[in-house]
């Protein structure tokens, strides 16, 4: 008994130390972080121009919001919209075969680990790198944005979908692996069932950020409403720019309440 409570007594005693190391590790980076960051100017009209900003955003141009134009805000949150959402699709499809080359349950380990080499590759480079790349490639245009959007989902998709398949029951696999089925066979019945609405509300998730991506793409020219917010920023057509970002907040906010509806249906039933 006595050495049980002097086993404790160190594990604490180890504890204790372990969390004052880290707490002094942390605040020594808070430290070093802040020595970076220079003092902050305010340019001589600045505050104009936040005024002219809050101005603009509460007095939003109605005729930009109401016109049916190809320059309108609704026929622009729809190009974005449809951007985001063929992103994501098209990189589904890509990712969800390279999810099982990805997952060890499913294919040998060299295979894993050739897979989630290239998955990390796709993943290392920023979404803005990727869309200056296809805008030099296929002009600028939402087909930039739709290929930057779908390359840029492949990397994260793959790598959620591959961590989905590693943590599924292999008890059905095996039975089915008993009976002599194949690798295809095991995943038709043994994985896809299981997988369904995680992968579904994993996709849906991809879409709400895809969507957000697709406005700060539309500022490089890969379509969207990125470039006109960008334009009329430049120009200083504030209420044009309350316009464009009333629409936008709409939207963000139609999406995000949508999405979390479905994903609390996929996870409850």
């Amino acid at each position: 008994m006595i050495d049980k409570i002097n086993a404790m007594y160190e594990k604490k005693e180890t504890n204790r130390v372990s969390r004052t190391f880290w707490t002094l590790l942390v605040v020594a980076l808070l430290l070093w972080s802040a020595t970076t960051v220079g003092s902050v100017n305010v340019t001589k009209n600045g505050l104009e121009i936040a005024s002219n900003i809050i101005r603009g955003i509460f007095t939003p141009s109605t005729e930009l919001l109401f016109n049916w134009s190809e320059q309108s805000v609704g026929y622009l949150l729809l190009e974005t919209m449809a951007i985001a959402f063929l992103g994501t699709l098209v990189g589904a499809v890509f990712s969800f075969p390279l999810s099982f080359l990805a997952s060890s349950k499913v294919v040998p380990f060299p295979v894993v680990i050739v897979t989630r080499l290239v998955v990390i590759l796709i993943r290392t480079i920023p979404a803005f790198v990727y869309g200056l790349m296809f805008i030099r490639v296929t002009g600028p245009g939402p087909f930039a944005g739709l290929m930057t959007l779908s390359v840029t989902s492949i990397g994260m998709l793959t790598k959620l979908f591959s961590e989905t398949i590693d943590d599924i029951d292999t008890s059905i696999i095996e039975a089915l692996d008993a009976m002599g089925c194949n690798t295809f066979a095991k995943i038709r019945h043994g994985i896809l069932p299981q997988l369904w609405s995680s992968l579904l509300s994993t996709l849906i998730f991809r879409f709400d950020m895809n969507l957000r991506d697709a406005t700060t793409l539309g500022l490089v020219g890969a379509g969207g409403i990125g470039a006109p917010l960008i334009f009329a920023m430049s120009s200083y057509r504030w209420s044009e720019v309350g316009a464009l970002l009333l629409g936008l907040i709409v939207l963000i906010l139609i999406v995000e309440f949508s999405s979390s509806y479905i994903r609390k249906k996929l996870a409850h039933g």
